[in-house]
């Protein structure tokens, strides 16, 4: 019966039957109680039988793991088509045009892209290692209102897997009232490759979160921040944040490119404020 077993749980490694669940928990099954018939037939089991049982349990849990609906896979690809698109942006050292540079070095630069408009680009080093940095940008995320006058509120409307959020955020007033209520729904998505955390979002449509009444719903995107290790210093962070942003409503636009740049170098000093209250992270990116 065995050999049987595996003769079945092989046939599922052809990409016609792989995506078959049912033939795939039928085998996880099969081969279990094989094992089991195996482990009580003589004094103990084998250490290589312990394994493979180990290894089908797990794939018998895996599979129960309730997958994700073809609107959270929407959710997911969206965060996904927004990191790539960021990091295209980035990427591309060409026409950039310097806003400002601070005191203390931190630069805000732009450029204008046909398919998106003008889009901002902050880099900065922060005095804390990435792991606290990376916390306090993510784990915290609903946290941001507290310490960053720009933000009203973040809420965190769902989490979709390890990696992908919807957001409902609202601005804060800007002195004088020049630009009235804002607020955003938005598709975020955070990954880590090597020493290096992207963490990427754009707008997206959100049945559960309609416009609120007394604001205008803005839309941001292509939009993220990518944080490294500083290479001469690992305890600091470069942070980069491409920002995108489309304000809707009737503003002109060297209004709105005040703002965008003024509000990107607050975050910075903000952020650094914030991270000198907390103890640094002890848990490496």
């Amino acid at each position: 019966m065995l050999p049987a077993t595996f003769k079945l749980c092989a046939g599922i490694s052809y990409r016609h039957l792989r995506n078959m669940t049912g033939l795939r928990r039928q085998a996880a099954v099969a081969i279990s109680q094989e094992l089991n018939k195996l482990a009580f037939a003589g004094p103990g089991p084998s250490k290589w039988i312990n394994q493979v049982r180990r290894r089908s349990s797990l794939l018998s849990s895996r599979l129960e793991e309730k997958p994700f609906s073809e609107v959270e896979l929407s959710y997911v690809k969206q965060g996904e088509e927004a990191l790539q698109k960021s990091l295209c942006i980035l990427g591309d050292q060409n026409g950039w045009k310097t806003e400002t540079i601070a005191g203390n070095g931190d630069k805000v630069l732009s450029k204008v892209l046909p398919d998106v408009g003008k889009v901002f680009r902050l880099e900065v080093v922060v005095d804390q290692p990435l792991n606290s940095v990376y916390d306090e940008l993510v784990e915290r995320m609903e946290q941001m209102g507290d310490w960053n006058p720009s933000v009203k509120e973040i809420k965190i409307l769902q989490k979709i897997g390890k990696d992908t959020v919807i957001t409902h955020e609202t601005a804060a007033a800007t002195p004088g009232n020049v630009v009235g209520p804002r607020d955003f729904v938005s598709v975020r998505c955070s990954k880590r490759r090597g020493s290096t955390c992207v963490l990427a979002g754009m707008a997206t449509n959100y049945g559960a979160m309609p416009e609120q009444k007394g604001f205008i719903r803005a839309e941001n995107g292509p939009t993220c921040m990518v944080l490294r290790p500083l290479a001469e210093n690992p305890s600091q962070t470069k942070l980069t944040w491409l920002l995108s942003i489309d304000l809707k409503g009737w503003l002109p636009k060297t209004i709105i490119n005040q703002v965008l740049s003024q509000t990107q170098v607050d975050f910075a000093n903000h952020l650094r404020k914030r991270l000198a209250t907390i103890p640094p992270m002890v848990v490496s990116c």
